[in-house]
C-alpha cells in the first residue's frame, strides 16, 4: 500500500471516530455506485450527514477543505440522493459536511469539520 493510501485510511478512520465523538451515528463507510464514492455516511438526529473527508501531511499546497470544490460538493449531494435510493430510506434533511485532517507528524491529526457545506 502506497503511503497516499494509508494516510488516506488512517484520515478516514481518524474522521469517523471524531465524527462519532461529535454524537453522529456512522452508517456506512466507501460506499461506491457508478456516480462515485461516499467516504462516510453519518445520520445526526434526523439528518442524513454526507461527509468527504480530506487528509493531507501537510499545508504546502493548500488546507484539505479547499481541495473540495463546487462540482465535487454538487457530486455528493447527488451520491446522497443514489445512496438514499439504493437503502430505501428517508430522512428529513440531508447534509454534506467536509472533515479535513493534517497528519501532526506523530500518529495524529489536526481536525477541521465544516458541516453543511453542500
Amino acid at each position: 500500500m502506497h503511503a497516499k493510501d494509508v494516510l488516506g485510511k488512517s484520515g478516514e478512520q481518524a474522521a469517523a471516530e471524531y465524527l462519532e465523538s461529535c454524537g453522529l451515528r456512522i452508517l456506512d463507510r466507501n460506499w461506491r455506485c457508478a456516480v462515485g464514492e461516499i467516504d462516510i455516511v453519518a445520520v445526526d438526529r434526523r439528518t442524513l450527514v454526507v461527509v468527504e473527508v480530506k487528509s493531507r501531511t501537510g499545508t504546502r499546497c493548500g488546507s484539505p477543505l479547499e481541495a473540495v470544490s463546487r462540482a465535487k460538493r454538487a457530486r455528493l449531494r447527488r451520491l446522497a440522493v443514489q445512496w438514499l435510493n439504493a437503502h430505501g430510506v428517508r430522512f428529513d434533511q440531508v447534509r454534506v459536511d467536509v472533515v479535513g485532517l493534517v497528519y501532526d507528524g506523530t500518529g495524529g491529526f489536526t481536525i477541521e469539520h465544516v458541516p453543511g457545506v453542500g
